[in-house]
């Protein structure tokens, strides 16, 4: 802990969608599988099997790209009677590599206000799925050296950000979330005590979809990163 008086002194990052694509991905990605998968499927909706296969999969697969992969030969195998053929089932998970070693693209202004905000406040990133795939983006995204810490969760929740704020901050109080997610990164980081900073995605997965508080003196909404570091200096 310090005697740094300062309203807030440790901003928080979500990283995918936040700081660099990543939906873009998946739904490329379920395109391709609804072109290999719909001619043995005639009038499922694959969109809609697959998102309750996610959901049902979550607790044993968690975030990210293999769950997903996992969770598209699931719902081929469920939509099909158990009679996807095999070379389909073989162009799915050739599908998932290809996301784990995707180019990571970062989104405007992710350096610019990192750069800026770095000395002056405690950076964290806060990320939630695979640990292997989100170390490769952070290293490929070329901005490590801007956190002064990397946490890399399960889920986050109000007792993570709590947790999070408390050990590498003041507490949550003095702590700020700034993500793409509003039932991820905003919601319970409010919750902790904190303030969110929603920066809204083009494309957003429809489980972390909600609703924004509006009413809470906390919340705060930019069309992107660039408008962070005006709105950290006004509070």
């Amino acid at each position: 802990m310090t005697t740094d008086a300062r309203p807030l002194t440790t901003i928080g990052f979500d990283a995918d969608d936040t700081l660099w694509q990543n939906e873009t991905f998946f739904r490329m990605t379920e395109e391709r599988f609804h072109a290999l998968v719909s001619d043995h499927a005639k009038g499922a909706d694959l969109s809609a099997r697959l998102l309750e296969a996610e959901k049902r999969n979550l607790a044993a697969y968690g975030f990210g790209i293999k769950g997903f992969t996992l969770s598209m030969i699931e719902t081929a195998v469920e939509v099909t009677n158990g009679e996807v053929p095999a070379s389909v089932i073989g162009e799915i998970l050739a599908a998932g590599r290809e996301m784990l070693s995707h180019p990571v693209e970062t989104l405007p202004h992710a350096r610019e206000t990192l750069e800026e905000l770095t000395g002056d406040y405690r950076i964290v990133l806060i990320t939630k799925g695979d640990l292997f795939d989100q170390e490769r983006k952070l290293a490929q995204s070329g901005l490590g050296e801007l956190f002064d810490a990397i946490e890399i969760v399960s889920s986050k929740t109000v007792e993570t950000y709590a947790r999070i704020f408390a050990q590498h901050g003041d507490g949550p109080e003095r702590g700020m979330m700034v993500g793409n997610s509003l039932r991820s990164d905003i919601l319970p980081a409010i919750e902790a005590g904190g303030w969110g900073v929603y920066v809204p995605h083009d494309l957003t997965w429809a489980l972390e979809h909600a609703e924004p508080p509006n009413g809470s003196p906390r919340f705060h909404e930019l069309t992107d990163l660039g408008g962070l570091p005006d709105l950290v200096r006004a509070l």
